[in-house]
């Protein structure tokens, strides 16, 4: 078996490709600059082609034998890459099912965390945990991690801890030793077109995981990390841990998750007063300015200004009338228009007004742009002591990193 990984140096796809290579797999890959694996990759003696991916570099090794190409969902279908992989026949997957894989025939014990909202985190959480309690694990978060790698697999390892997304169904690719089911309510209505289809797909996942950990062995309270739904997150991540490591005391895993960092885009503090997070669903904007108004309440604060970007038109539709008391905690909320991907054309756009109406408090909303007037805005009110949340999973974030000169 010889395997191709598109993009293969960055931190979701360079651990797997350590993970194939010590599995005795020849591996080789491409990624159009180095990556933060990318070291690693040349040190265990793997081939990787940085530069423009024109597809003739696979070709080149298709030639040679590959027969399996793995990429990742950001790539477009018209990408060369995987042009050229289906054209010539081999064997074409997302990485999940390499990952599953890989899994197997390492014979590590998977920890996978799945869930609408909080996987993230609650992965996070764990991996924290972990290193800091020498567990061996290798591991992958979709995210930046401020402590470690966002990916990393070492020989000796014995658990592999891993962010499981529903998303296309790709967490029915694995049969986890330990399933963490966070926080779950309906979403992605265009690979799930109803309700029933997406919980039908977490019982699913449920039955194929040996253990199932939905609720926590002690109370959210003892901890005393910022958020009620971010003490929720560690309590679930302290019941994985306990289960994988039952020698080690409960008290001593709480002290830990108490120092927890935080990790990039989930309540990630960019400048003073001035945070960043990935929600973009109802529930998850409530649960993240619920962490926003204690963390404001703790640092002396006056309140809590948002700005929110919604994502996909077609889950807005679905989500529309969650919206109504989302934002109860913030005393202002300045509304972007929604970042459109994957739409359905027949769908009508709706527009920042169109949410602000059905507000419980529409008062307190205001319909604003990615310009220099928002900014002002945010820097006006973040001097005027206010704690300023900005809440999207589109390109608002690069365009404030990018005001502040973080980026």
């Amino acid at each position: 078996m010889k395997i191709y990984i598109s993009g293969i140096s960055g931190t979701g796809m360079g651990p797997l490709a350590l993970m194939a290579e010590r599995a005795d797999i020849d591996v080789c890959g491409s990624d159009l600059a180095k990556g933060a694996i990318y070291e690693e990759l040349v040190n265990a003696g793997i081939q990787v082609k940085i530069g423009k991916q024109t597809g003739e570099f696979l070709k080149e090794k298709i030639n040679e034998g590959v027969d399996w190409f793995v990429y990742t969902s950001a790539l477009p279908e018209d990408h060369p890459e995987l042009v050229a992989a289906k054209a010539a026949g081999i064997k074409v997957t997302k990485r999940d099912e390499l990952t599953a894989f890989l899994v197997e025939k390492l014979g590590l014990k998977m920890v996978a965390v799945a869930g609408t909202h909080g996987k993230t985190t609650t992965t996070s959480m764990i991996v924290y945990a972990a290193l800091k309690l020498g567990l061996p694990v290798s591991y992958i978060v979709g995210t930046t991690l401020g402590f470690a790698p966002s990916g990393a697999y070492k020989d000796g390892d014995e658990y592999f801890i891993y962010e499981a997304d529903e998303y296309d169904r790709n967490f029915l690719k694995f049969h986890p030793d330990i399933a963490v089911i966070v926080w779950v309510s309906y979403d992605h209505p265009d690979i799930y077109p109803t309700k029933k289809d997406y919980k039908d797909a977490f019982s699913q996942f449920e039955s194929q995981s040996k253990k199932v950990i939905k609720k926590a062995i002690i109370s959210p309270d003892r901890l005393k990390l910022t958020g009620e739904l971010r003490r929720i997150d560690a309590s679930l991540a302290l019941s994985a841990l306990h289960e994988m490591a039952p020698e080690i005391s409960i008290g001593k895993i709480i002290e830990i998750l108490d120092e927890f960092p935080g990790v990039g885009r989930r309540f990630e503090r960019l400048d003073d007063g001035i945070y960043s997070d990935y929600a973009h669903h109802p529930e998850e904007i409530e649960a993240t300015l619920d962490v926003a108004k204690d963390e404001a309440k703790k640092q002396g604060m006056r309140g809590v200004v948002a700005v929110y970007q919604p994502h996909q038109n077609v889950r807005q539709h679905e989500v529309r009338d969650g919206y109504a008391n989302a934002f109860s905690w913030a005393d202002k909320v300045y509304w972007l228009p929604t970042y459109l991907t994957r739409e359905d054309p027949s769908l009508e756009i709706l527009m920042p007004e169109d949410f602000i109406s059905g507000l419980f408090e529409p008062e307190k909303a205001e319909k604003a742009e990615l310009n220099d007037e928002l900014f002002s805005k945010i820097l006006a009110a973040r001097d005027n002591g206010y704690l300023v949340i900005l809440m999207t999973a589109g390109p608002a974030d690069s365009w404030l990193r990018k005001k502040l000169g973080i980026f």
